[in-house]
Parts: C-alpha cells; sequence; structure tokens
C-alpha cells in the first residue's frame, strides 16, 4: 500500500484499468481489445497522440532526404548519360509557352545554387548577362548550343515580365479613385462616352451612372475594392471591343426573363445578333466588370494565370495582357451567367464562384491559352 501511495494516484487508475480490463469475460474480450485505446489513463491517451505526430515527422523528414538525395544522383546519371543539364533537356523535350517555362521556373526555384535561383528576379535589363552566367555555371558552350540561350532567354523574359506585372497591377489595385485628379475624371467620362455615346451626362454626380450599371450617384465610391484597376479594365473592354461590351450593357439592363433558351452560350457572335430573343440577364454591367476585375487579379496573383499567359506572351507579359484576359472573363462569364439561368442577382456569388473554379480547372492544363470567342483576331493570342 505504501509504494501505491509513492507513486501517486495516476499509477493507481492505470493499474485499476489493467484490472478492470483482465476481469472482462471471455466473450467481450474482443470488443475490449478493438477500443483498447479508451480504455487507458487519460494520460497514457495524451502521450500516445504527442508521439503520433512526432513519429510522422521523423519519417517525412527521412522520406524526403532520402527522395532529394535520390533525385540529384539520378539527374547526375542522366546528364552523365545524356550530355545535357536539366535546363537543356527541359527545352529539348517541351515546346515554347507554359509547359516550357514552368519548367525552367521550377527548376531555377529549386536548385541548390544562388545563382539560378536569383534569376527568377532579375531585372529585364540583366536578363541577357543571367542566362550567359547560367549557361557557364552549367559548362555549356553557347558557340555549339546556340539554341539554348534563345530558349532561356525567352522563358526568364516570361518569368521576370509576370512578376514585373503582377507588381504594376497590384499598384493600380492600391491607387484609389480621386475625383480631384483629372486623368482620373477623363478616363471616367471616356468610359461614359464610349458606353452610352447619345446620352449627355447631366453632371459629374448623377444617377444616370447607374445605366452603366454603377450603384449610386457618383461611381467613385464603386472603385473602393479594386481602386484604379477596376476602371483602367472596364475602359479597356469598352474601347477595344465597343461591340460586345455595347451588347453585354445592353442585355444588362433589362429584367430577368426566364425564356431565355440556354443554347444562347453556345452560339458565336453572328449566331447571337441574328436571333431575335430576349438576352436580357439582369445585373449591374460596372460592379460585375469590377467584381470579375478582383477575380482576374486573384487569378495573377495566386500564379493560376501562368499558364495563359506564357502561352500568349511571347516575352514579357503586359498590362494589356492582363486587360485582354479581363476582356474574354467578362464575356466568358455573361455566356456562364446565362447557362446557369440564375434566379435573380442574389445568386452572383454562387454563379462567380462556379466560374471561379471551371476556369482555375481550365488553367491547370499546359497548354491552355483563354481566348475570347468575340474578338480573338483583334487580341494578337498565340494560336497553339
Amino acid at each position: 500500500m505504501a509504494g501505491d501511495h509513492r507513486h501517486g494516484p495516476a499509477l493507481s487508475m492505470l493499474i485499476r484499468g489493467t484490472v478492470s480490463c483482465q476481469n472482462l469475460e471471455p466473450e467481450r474480450l474482443g470488443d475490449a481489445h478493438s477500443q483498447e485505446l479508451p480504455q487507458l489513463h487519460p494520460a497514457a491517451v495524451h502521450l500516445h497522440r504527442i508521439a503520433q505526430p512526432q513519429g510522422r515527422v521523423v519519417t517525412q523528414f527521412f522520406v524526403f532526404l532520402y527522395c532529394k538525395c535520390l533525385w540529384r544522383g539520378l539527374k547526375f546519371v542522366i546528364r552523365k548519360v545524356t550530355g545535357r543539364c536539366e535546363l537543356q533537356r527541359i527545352c529539348h523535350n517541351n515546346k515554347p509557352g507554359a509547359r516550357r517555362t514552368l519548367k525552367i521556373e521550377s527548376s531555377l526555384k529549386y536548385s541548390k545554387n544562388e545563382l539560378c535561383q536569383s534569376a527568377l528576379s532579375a531585372h529585364p535589363d540583366r536578363v541577357e548577362k543571367t542566362i550567359d552566367d547560367i549557361m557557364t555555371l552549367k559548362k555549356v558552350n553557347p558557340d555549339t548550343n546556340p539554341q539554348l540561350g534563345i530558349s532561356l532567354q525567352a522563358s526568364l523574359f516570361q518569368i521576370v515580365g509576370y512578376r514585373s506585372l503582377v507588381a504594376e497591377v497590384e499598384k493600380l489595385r492600391r491607387e484609389p479613385y480621386d475625383c480631384e485628379n483629372p486623368d482620373h475624371e477623363e478616363m471616367l467620362m471616356k468610359l461614359w462616352k464610349t458606353l452610352r455615346p447619345d446620352s449627355p451626362l447631366t453632371g459629374r454626380i448623377s444617377k444616370q451612372w447607374c445605366e452603366i450599371g454603377f450603384q449610386g450617384n457618383d461611381p467613385k465610391t464603386d472603385f473602393r475594392g479594386m481602386g484604379l484597376l477596376g476602371l483602367h479594365n472596364l475602359l479597356y473592354f469598352a474601347e477595344h471591343d465597343k461591340a460586345t461590351a455595347l451588347q453585354v450593357l445592353h442585355d444588362s439592363l433589362q429584367p430577368k426573363h426566364r425564356s431565355i433558351p440556354k443554347e444562347a452560350s453556345k452560339m458565336s457572335k453572328a449566331e447571337w445578333e441574328q436571333k431575335n430573343f430576349d438576352k436580357a440577364i439582369g445585373y449591374s454591367f460596372a460592379i460585375v466588370g469590377i467584381n470579375i476585375t478582383d477575380l482576374a487579379y486573384s487569378l495573377l496573383v495566386s500564379g493560376a494565370l501562368k499558364t495563359h499567359l506564357y502561352n500568349v506572351a511571347p516575352e514579357m507579359p503586359s498590362l494589356s495582357h492582363f486587360q485582354q484576359t479581363f476582356c474574354y472573363l467578362m464575356q466568358e462569364f455573361h455566356r456562364f451567367w446565362i447557362e446557369e439561368d440564375p434566379c435573380d442577382i442574389m445568386e452572383f456569388n454562387r454563379v462567380r464562384s462556379k466560374f471561379h473554379r471551371r476556369v482555375l480547372r481550365q488553367l491547370k492544363n499546359p497548354d491552355m491559352a483563354l481566348c475570347p470567342h468575340f474578338a480573338a483576331s483583334d487580341l494578337h493570342l498565340v494560336n497553339l
């Protein structure tokens, strides 16, 4: 008894738990074994739970270490057999575009050499010098392998260009609309004149703004979320594909009509214009445009848009490439809204989320290039 008191109540409870298991009937012993963990003292259960994740971490570490060493050893063997470094093999086995550039980007990112890692953040003016340094590091003779330098340079321009584009788009998004800035006001007035050429604006503060899908008398308040980026995208859409922008605006001004055939979403622009049915969809054009700007921005920042931009921009992706993507998303969302046939605007978030998921699935294909149905010839996209 003195021994029990020395070890404290915890040991006593563990002993009692063990005795209770020994006293079980034979036919119930199987159930006891299947529920062995709950029969233990809580302190023992806690220790068991702590040990499990620690064991997994150790196992994962050794698996990672093994795979890393194995992969580096495998790369060494492949180079000796083929006579080519990893970058040479990537350029040789993959056509220009996202499939090649994404693999080059991954190879540089996970390289053990700091020069290769830093190449991803090189200034555009130093891309050529960076490629020369990498080829020297890899012991590749540019005279006997001239195509490698050309291929690496094109891909690295895409990589650093994408980073620059993200920074440029982010700067526009963070810049608030300023009604005291004449450039901002000029862009807004130009948007009105492009979308409503036959309706002069009666004043800067006016209910007329609702006619192009703003929520109130002053559009300034609607640009808070996306800043000047939303205005830039709306104006680009209105100016570079005016016919489609006007058609989408016209549809959005009509009340929701239940008789719209879903087949309309599969029609070409010519077929669309030949039909006489009511294409009303009932949403706010400008507000949806700002919302789709947010969607395009999230695709860009997350890196999901790399697939598309690496396929359509032969060198550095620019702001115009991003705005062309916005035009595509506006047109496709317009069609998708008709496909979904929502009861009212209250279903907007559901439809938007579903549309977002569909675009993400498309962008997982490394050969994917988002190409609008409505002005592909004007967008100068690469025809893969």
